[in-house]
């Protein structure tokens, strides 16, 4: 089935302006990620790289100064895509579940407190991050059959704390 341009667009838009990852970009304008991928695919060899696109966006939105946001960003929509793919998998064993979580509340904590050394409005959310963290070692090793639950708040708790402390 064809698609009008404007849902085109509309993916493009999510994906370069919203800078949101391409799976997520052609869920919101309800079409195939391979759909998505096929005309990001058409349209580089048409001379619209989307990925460069992408880029000029970002650094077209503030100084340069502002390359600790720009990387903190890019690793909270990894963050919240891969803890996505992690609820949305149930092949995965609950176990390995669990130890793939608590490496990236790991990771999560060590890249805030790092981007908290070179931007002090990170510092705050770096706190933040590691008592979430404490928390998910906390609920790993204490209460194991909540973890599913807690993975399901932690990924839309992830960007309320982007929006309280960044």
């Amino acid at each position: 089935m064809a698609h009008p341009s404007e849902v085109r667009d509309e993916v493009r838009g999510n994906y370069v302006y919203k800078r949101l990852p391409l799976a997520e970009a052609a869920n919101l304008a309800d079409v195939s990620y391979n759909t998505a991928r096929e005309w990001k695919k058409k349209a580089k060899t048409q001379g619209d790289d989307w990925d460069r696109a992408r880029s000029a966006a970002r650094m077209a939105s503030g100084p340069l100064g502002d390359i600790t946001a720009q990387v903190m960003e890019d690793f909270v929509l990894l963050f919240q895509a891969t803890v996505s793919a992690l609820k949305n998998d149930k092949t995965l064993d609950p176990i390995k579940c669990t130890e793939a979580l608590s490496r990236l509340a790991d990771a999560y904590t060590k890249v805030v407190r790092a981007a908290g050394g070179s931007d002090p409005k990170m510092a705050e959310l770096a706190i933040a991050i590691r008592v979430t963290d404490e928390l998910a070692k906390f609920i790993r090793d204490r209460f194991p059959d909540k973890l599913p639950i807690f993975a399901q708040i932690l990924e839309p708790f992830g960007g309320h704390l982007s929006e309280v402390f960044g």
